[in-house]
């Protein structure tokens, strides 16, 4: 599995979107909101992420906020996406930044790593059900 964000991983359809928010699974993973449903695609995995503008009223804080976040999932994704491949499934995520301010990179890299854990189990409980 490549290291790259490409187009296609990105959740830019406004049905989906409404769908995820309507119908997801959510979990606080701090510093993220989490918010994810199972769908149907060709890709493992779907993501937005979203830093709100009444956490960051500066565009460039917010733009840092999702680049350091981005970066993080980027390198973090390949054993997300092999986990997803071995149960078959395909998701739509939402990776709200809810922290008040911005932490730095090795700390928020920590936290996704507890996030996709969290996220792994969380799949499992509700694929039982």
């Amino acid at each position: 599995m490549p290291y790259t964000f490409g187009k296609e991983e990105r959740l830019c359809s406004r049905s989906l979107m409404d769908r995820l928010y309507a119908d997801g699974h959510r979990l606080l993973a701090f510093p993220f909101s989490v918010q994810w449903l199972a769908v149907k695609g060709t890709q493992p995995c779907q993501i937005m992420i979203v830093a709100p503008k009444r956490r960051f009223r500066h565009a460039v804080d917010r733009n840092h906020v999702r680049r350091l976040t981005r970066e993080c999932w980027r390198l973090r994704k390949p054993d997300f996406y092999t986990f997803l491949q071995e149960h078959n499934l395909c998701i739509a995520l939402s990776l709200v930044y809810v922290n008040n301010e911005i932490m730095p990179y090795d700390q928020i890299g920590h936290k996704m790593d507890k996030l996709i854990a969290m996220l792994e189990q969380d799949i499992l409980k509700n694929l039982e059900a």
